[in-house]
């Protein structure tokens, strides 16, 4: 097939690259945006652990408590699995301590009272009323330290009708819309492939916290972040929701077509799918001229996008047949030397063969103590001065507890108690 790639290995092997500092890989130690601020990270599965994990990868330090022997499911959901922990758990928990309490034992609450003294972020994602009913509500906790900034997430909020229900991502991409938009009237609807909602939780989680440490600079006060999945997942529909709200029309799912650009879809050549993406009608000419049809461009039922989505199975018919003719990878550098937006669909494998994946440090390594080198996906966060760096590996349940209480002035003799009473 034809290497998309490769059209463009030249320019970007005589582009200058950072992906060393990124990754962190075998570099000094450079100080990140966030050194300094503290994050008590009560969180597990994906959306709070990918917001840490950004914030980590930051400089921030984060201590991630679990329960004793380690309470994030996602530990064990493999395979695959390496050295004992799963690829899932190992893809949003790097750069983070790890300490084990029993938050259930009011001695374990008290532990973590003390280290919020100092602490400038505290994130969970406990079912809605679980830290009122230990005491660890927002309220409570700044009072100790009025600077602290509080996050918490929840599948709908700590408001509304459904604040109680437990949030999960499949159940919020059905009830948000995601589904509804997705897949094709044929498939019905359609899931996205990745926890979508969880993700974006995670990054609003992240800016959320971003924006609450710069007004405290100028305020001293922390505050509370109330996120919810639902929400961000509503978000998520951008235009789609825009569409809606304008017109009052229920949107239809048109699978790998653009409700509002036409031609922007998959298309079948001689021999597999490609996806061309024509965004504007100067684009749409330049295709027609490819393929030697510069009448469609002229024409009255297609010259511009607002005809091309009225007339939209006609043209798509048109286009198909020529499609078929000839390879994609004969396609795909026509369109590509032509400036007409286009691409092959990668599979994972082809995916992280890419010289363009490399040259940005989105495939980097990890060294773990029981699973050796990790391979795991980059930061996309590219700072020029305070590079992201890889610092520490994805904590073993309870690694660093001893180290953690030790650091805020409890003894050693009083944390052997707490472990041998399941305190911690």
């Amino acid at each position: 097939m034809y290497d998309y790639a490769e059209q463009r290995r030249e320019c970007m092997l005589t582009s200058p690259s950072n992906q060393e500092d990124v990754a962190g890989q075998r570099e000094p130690y450079s100080q990140g945006a966030l050194e300094g601020i503290k994050v008590i990270d009560l969180t597990r599965v994906l959306a709070g652990p990918y917001c840490t994990m950004i914030l980590g990868d930051l400089g921030a330090d984060i201590i991630k408590v679990e329960a004793p022997g380690g309470s994030d499911e996602t530990r064990g959901w493999g395979p695959p699995d390496i050295g004992g922990e799963s690829a899932y758990y190992l893809c949003a928990n790097r750069n983070k301590r790890a300490m084990t309490l029993n938050l259930k034992d009011e001695k374990a609450r008290g532990i973590l009272r003390e280290l919020v003294k100092d602490a400038d972020v505290v994130i969970n994602n406990f079912k809605t009323g679980t830290m009122e009913k230990w005491g660890l509500e927002y309220a409570v906790l700044s009072e100790i330290n009025p600077r602290l900034i509080y996050a918490s997430i929840s599948g709908f909020g700590q408001t509304g009708p459904y604040k109680d229900i437990p949030g999960y991502d499949y159940i919020v991409q059905a009830m948000g819309g995601m589904m509804s938009i997705t897949g094709s009237e044929e498939t019905g609807p359609m899931k996205v492939g990745v926890a979508i909602a969880d993700v974006a939780t995670g990054l609003y989680a992240a800016i959320g916290i971003l924006a609450a440490l710069r007004e405290r600079e100028q305020s001293g006060l922390g505050q509370m972040i109330d996120l919810s999945l639902f929400d961000s997942q509503i978000s998520l529909l951008v235009n789609v929701a825009s569409n809606y709200l304008v017109s009052g029309k229920v949107p239809k799912r048109y699978g790998n077509q653009h409700p509002n650009i036409v031609p922007y879809q998959t298309f079948m050549a001689a021999d597999m799918e490609m996806v061309v993406a024509v965004g504007n009608d100067q684009q749409f000419r330049k295709l027609c001229t490819l393929l030697n049809r510069e009448e469609w461009s002229q024409s009255t039922r297609f010259s511009t996008n607002s005809m091309r989505l009225a007339n939209r199975e006609e043209i798509c018919d048109l286009l198909a047949e020529e499609f078929k003719k000839r390879s994609a990878a004969e396609w795909l550098a026509e369109l590509t030397d032509a400036g007409i937006p286009s691409a092959p669909i990668y599979d994972m494998e082809q995916l992280f063969r890419d010289p363009q994946v490399e040259a940005r440090g989105m495939k980097v390594d990890a060294w773990h103590p029981t699973a050796g080198e990790v391979p795991m996906v980059g930061s996309p966060l590219k700072l020029s001065r305070t590079p992201v760096t890889m610092r520490r590996h994805p904590p073993l349940a309870g690694e660093h507890t001893k180290e953690i209480l030790m650091e805020h002035g409890f003894a050693e003799e009083q944390i052997d108690e707490w472990l041998n009473d399941h305190t911690i």
